[in-house]
């Protein structure tokens, strides 16, 4: 036992016994306080941030009846989304983190990456601590233990990725398709706002525009959202009636 505490507290093994003992209790954080899944995606909330349209009309797309320019997903700049609902890294950045993204591991939270890095380290240094003596053997495994832990973790984070599938923000084209409810007067083919769900139930006022005069497309009629103009910044719409065959 006085044996692996010496090798455990002895250079280069020291230098990770520090970190795991971090990861240990941060996992038995996570264990004994029940923070849930969740809780290991760092970034989780800023993927989700980009939903559209998320906390009622704050991301309002397109240009406001009162001319406020407040494109998909923008909260009014206010943090409450990202244009074209991406989140507000407009990365994903709670799977692919950075320098752990360009090292490749990226696929899995930056938390389960870093702890796979320090595991792995520790052990092939405690392994090298063990069999060998003298400053420049242990620098050697030092280095050793490095480039054994990134090629191990790497190697890993491939077959856990699918564990951890990455959220697909929300974008215009998920709107089509989709029934929308007339909230403007009327509906031509320069002016008109409709409401619609999104897929996580959150609502969005969009701007909708018809080809064609439509004179049953009221507030508070339903229709049909068929195409997004990405000129014009607006959705084409047709009336729809839910209660007929097919609807």
């Amino acid at each position: 036992m006085g044996g692996f505490v010496a090798a455990a507290l002895a250079f280069p093994t020291a230098l990770f016994s520090f970190a795991l003992v971090v990861v240990v209790g941060y996992w038995l954080l996570m264990l004994v306080g029940g923070l849930g899944f969740d809780a290991l995606h760092g970034g989780h909330g800023v993927g989700h941030a980009g939903h559209v349209g998320h906390a009622g009309h704050a991301g309002d797309l397109g240009h406001g009846a009162g001319g406020h320019a407040a494109h998909e997903g923008h909260g009014g700049h206010g943090g409450h989304g990202a244009q074209d609902g991406h989140g507000a890294d407009g990365r994903g950045a709670h799977h692919h983190g950075g320098v752990l993204g360009a090292l490749g591991l990226g696929g899995v939270p930056v938390t389960v990456a870093v702890s796979l890095l320090v595991a792995l380290a520790w052990f092939v240094s405690l392994a090298g601590t063990v069999l060998t003596s003298g400053a420049p053997a242990r620098g050697g495994v030092f280095a050793v233990a490095l480039v054994a832990s990134w090629a191990g973790t790497r190697l890993l984070v491939r077959p856990l990725s699918r564990l951890f599938p990455e959220d697909r923000p929300a974008t215009r084209g998920d709107f089509v398709g989709r029934v929308c409810v007339i909230r403007t007067g009327r509906v031509t083919a320069d002016f008109g706002q409709a409401e619609v769900t999104a897929e996580d139930g959150s609502t969005a006022t969009v701007q909708v525009r018809t080809l064609t005069e439509e004179p049953g497309l009221a507030a508070g009629r339903t229709a049909l959202i068929f195409d997004y103009d990405a000129d014009g910044e607006h959705f084409l719409v047709a009336p729809f009636d839910p209660a007929l065959p097919g609807g």
